[in-house]
């Protein structure tokens, strides 16, 4: 399986790397390396001491990134939770793009799509884990129904998960991408002009799949041991849930925290300093209509761990 065929137009490409870098020489971590728009962009600015430590799930990212033969560069076939695994304070700057790239949507092998018929998979890393069609082989309508809601904020997820069950009862669960398509269409009363019926749902169940919130919040908390006082952590995200938890997680940190149960007691200084929110440029998102939901944070790391309890 190979997806060079399609191209991927990195958002707010400069923005990300210009929030991103620091001056003096040191280690920074592109956590979602996708087709590499950032990370060579980093490198072409990058201090000629630096580092650039990069990580993906798809095996697809690590093989483009095989051919970034810069020695400053590393990547590391596993997803941007293991961040935890480098030192403490040993990073300069973190950069999370949290979109899906525009290969994995276009290429209908890989099942993320509603618009070309492919297999019903929607795994990031197709050689681990189980595809949106094995688990609708085995979950019960509550869980499907609740995993719609929750990840797609779809407020016909009962009648959708109804009929995805009664397709399993009578002919078994839809084999592609748009069959289940279709039987979403079919459930979806009303929907917002120029959305597709079925986006919500494709929505929840690659989210679901992937573990991507839970993820998210593991990789938040990473960044916190691993970077260095200064060193700044730059998100991009691409929906209401992600951003969420993104601006949630810097206000948290971006203020002191009372013990209520030690009044008395001197508060935990704050680890962030809260610096910008970012979103693409008009003409951005002429040139490239995928990124007009985007919202980037940008947070720099205060103090020193030893003030800090995640």
């Amino acid at each position: 399986m190979t997806d060079s065929e399609w191209t991927h137009t990195t958002v707010l490409l400069q923005e990300a790397v210009t929030a991103l870098l620091q001056s003096e020489p040191g280690c920074y971590v592109d956590a979602t390396f996708g087709r590499g728009g950032h990370s060579n962009l980093i490198l072409n600015h990058l201090h000629a001491k630096g580092q650039l430590i990069a990580f993906d799930k798809d095996p697809e990212a690590v093989r483009a990134a095989q051919t970034i033969k810069d020695p400053r560069f590393s990547i590391r076939h596993q997803g941007f939770t293991h961040i935890s695994d480098l030192p403490r304070q040993s990073v300069v700057g973190v950069l999370m793009d949290l979109g899906i790239s525009s290969p994995q949507i276009d290429n209908p092998v890989r099942g993320f799509s509603f618009r070309s018929s492919g297999p019903l998979d929607m795994r990031m890393d197709p050689s681990q884990g189980e595809s949106v069609k094995d688990w609708l082989h085995r979950a019960d309508e509550l869980e499907i129904k609740e995993v719609i809601k929750e990840y797609g904020e779809e407020r016909f997820a009962s009648s959708i998960a109804k009929a995805i069950v009664t397709r399993r009862q009578e002919r078994g669960v839809p084999q592609t991408t748009t069959e289940l398509a279709q039987l979403v269409a079919g459930a979806v009363k009303t929907r917002e002009s120029g959305q597709d019926p079925a986006t919500r749902t494709f929505q929840a169940f690659r989210i679901f799949i992937n573990r991507e919130l839970e993820e998210l919040h593991q990789a938040l908390e990473a960044s916190l041991e691993v970077l260095q006082p200064g060193g700044r952590l730059v998100v991009i995200s691409f929906h209401s849930l992600e951003d969420r938890i993104v601006k949630q997680f810097i206000a948290k940190h971006s203020k002191e925290q009372f013990d209520r149960r030690a009044p008395f007691a001197r508060p935990q200084e704050m680890a962030f300093k809260r610096l910008e929110r970012i979103k693409p440029s008009m003409d951005e998102v002429q040139r490239n209509p995928r990124s007009r939901s985007a919202i980037m944070r940008v947070a720099q790391r205060l103090g020193s761990m030893s003030e800090v309890h995640a």
